[in-house]
């Protein structure tokens, strides 16, 4: 009888630290994350206006967290860019909207909320056209080629693309966050003025011929504004 209660009492002291440690464990609360949305402006735009002559331009981004590691996205934006060449004067002015979403690839620690993402969107512009002065080109060396000033206005022009992005977003301070990304786009449709061409379209970048393809880059500043936890 002794045996088996000296037994029973080995083996209440082998138990009871697995049990404690199952209860330590399961008192801990799960982990509980920020959804809400983030809203900022892409810098690389202003700066380039400020440096780059002929260029104004906006953009406002955003962005909604739909689920661990989807969000969806947007941005807004107006652009100008004016061409003045030895052989063109040119005009392209406008606004485009891009809507998708991102896909976080990075793993983050307990309360980061940073990302490593990949995104896709559909772009949409809509846009005028000014051709102010082109020049007359001619092979025949008695009679150059001349200059003509003939302002045309070309309105009610549209294109849309789809646009794969990659970019890195990272807090910098307490739901303050810096983002860098490139972009590569593919033209889907446009309509072109008569006797024209765009060379530039707000949102898609600068036009290529014979390619349907573009680039383009963003670097932006955007606070999140927390509205539940999940």
């Amino acid at each position: 009888m002794k045996l088996k209660l000296t037994l029973l009492f080995f083996i209440s002291l082998l138990l009871s630290p697995v049990s404690a440690q199952e209860t330590a464990t399961d008192s801990i609360p799960p982990k509980k994350e920020s959804y809400g949305l983030r809203v900022g402006i892409d810098l690389s735009k202003p700066l380039r206006s400020v440096l780059e002559d002929g260029y104004t331009g906006f953009e406002i981004i955003g962005d909604f967290r739909v689920s661990e590691r989807f969000y969806a996205a947007a941005e807004f934006g107006n652009e100008e860019k004016e061409r003045f060449e030895s052989n063109l004067n040119s005009i392209a002015s406008g606004s485009y909207v891009k809507v998708g979403g991102d896909f976080n690839a990075y793993q983050n620690w307990l309360g980061m909320e940073n990302m490593i993402y990949a995104g896709l969107r559909y772009g949409f512009s809509t846009f005028k056209q000014e051709l102010l002065a082109y020049g007359i080109y001619t092979t025949n060396q008695t009679f150059p080629g001349t200059f003509r000033v003939d302002p045309q206005e070309f309105t009610g022009l549209t294109a849309s693309w789809i646009e794969l992005q990659v970019g890195v977003k990272t807090e910098i301070i307490n739901n303050l966050y810096l983002t860098i990304n490139l972009q590569l786009k593919r033209k889907i449709s446009e309509t072109t003025p008569e006797n024209f061409d765009n060379l530039f379209i707000p949102g898609f970048n600068r036009t290529y011929d014979f390619s349907e393809f573009g680039a383009g880059y963003g670097y932006s500043i955007s606070y999140f504004i927390p509205i539940f936890k999940n």
